[in-house]
């Protein structure tokens, strides 16, 4: 009995008698879906059940993408942020710059109203730097002997008195401030017209009335001006005001605190006044000369 193996490859219909099938097949379903709609069901059945494979196959390119736009998106936010922050900088310090030149015009103006109410001559200068012994309460301003500044002459600004020039050099000048522990200014009690001497005592904030006995009428928030008797002050100019009293019976005399009213350690611009006090001179000693011998003798 003759045995003949399979074959290998299964054969069926011919290649083009399946094409033909298949074309039958495809132009048979367009032609119902497309008149009759028949397959709008199976489409939406087959979408829904392909959706999450298709889901599943744009992930890796969604996670690069997202990636991608995250780093990019990073680095343009630090660069955004780098730029506003020196822009930031700049604008802040734009703004302190026309802050302060807004106090120093406001500072000028009122210095220039307070150099309207002295005829005397007045010299504008400027602080340099203060003095570089701690001990002392001076100041360096940029106007000195070329400009007529002179030792003695009094120093304001647009509140009232801040010290007198002490030491004059050729393009500078030295200014110790009121509350200088050696400076003494003499002052009047606005509300009650009494006089005191008023020194420092070294620190800026805080001055003190000289040998004020217990029983004197000083109380607190009095305002001390100038009282001009010195020749060295104009009368009247604002100085201090009182700012604590104390009276002990075991000391001889109170202790009264006061605090400067004009910008001691302040502001860089000040007035130098030209002042000359208008008290009469004092009077002239008669000439008595010594008669000579000849003049005794009668001839």
């Amino acid at each position: 009995m003759e045995y003949s193996p399979p074959p290998f490859f299964n054969r069926g219909p011919p290649t083009v008698v399946r094409l033909l099938l298949c074309f039958l097949l495809s132009a048979a379903l367009l032609i119902s879906d497309a008149r009759y709609k028949y397959l709008d069901n199976i489409r939406q059945v087959v979408a829904i059940l392909v959706y999450p494979l298709q889901r599943l196959a744009g992930t890796p390119g969604e996670i690069l993408d997202r990636m991608g736009e995250f780093f990019v998106t990073e680095a343009t936010l630090r660069t955004q942020n780098a730029r506003l922050n020196e822009q930031n900088l700049q604008n802040s310090a734009t703004l302190q710059k026309y802050n302060a030149l807004q106090a120093e015009n406001a500072h000028l103006r009122e210095l220039l109203s307070m150099r309207q109410r002295f005829p005397e001559n007045t010299i504008a200068a400027e602080v340099l730097y203060a003095g570089r012994d701690p001990f002392t309460r001076k100041i360096i301003i940029d106007q000195g002997e070329q400009r007529g500044i002179k030792a003695g002459q009094p120093v304001i600004d647009q509140i009232g008195i801040i010290g007198q020039v002490t030491r004059v050099y050729p393009w500078l000048a030295e200014v110790t401030l009121l509350t200088d522990p050696e400076q003494l200014v003499p002052v009047q009690n606005l509300r009650n017209g009494l006089r005191a001497v008023l020194g420092g005592t070294g620190n800026d904030g805080q001055l003190e009335l000289k040998f004020i006995p217990l029983n004197a009428d000083f109380q607190t928030n009095d305002e001390l001006v100038t009282s001009g008797i010195d020749g060295v002050y104009p009368p009247g100019l604002p100085v201090a005001s009182i700012s604590n009293v104390e009276r002990n019976a075991a000391y001889l005399f109170a202790r009264i605190t006061c605090k400067p009213l004009a910008g001691v350690a302040s502001y860089g611009q000040v007035l130098v006044l030209n002042w000359q006090s208008k008290s009469p001179p004092p009077p002239a000693e008669e000439e008595n000369p010594v008669p000579s011998k000849k003049q005794k003798g009668g001839g």
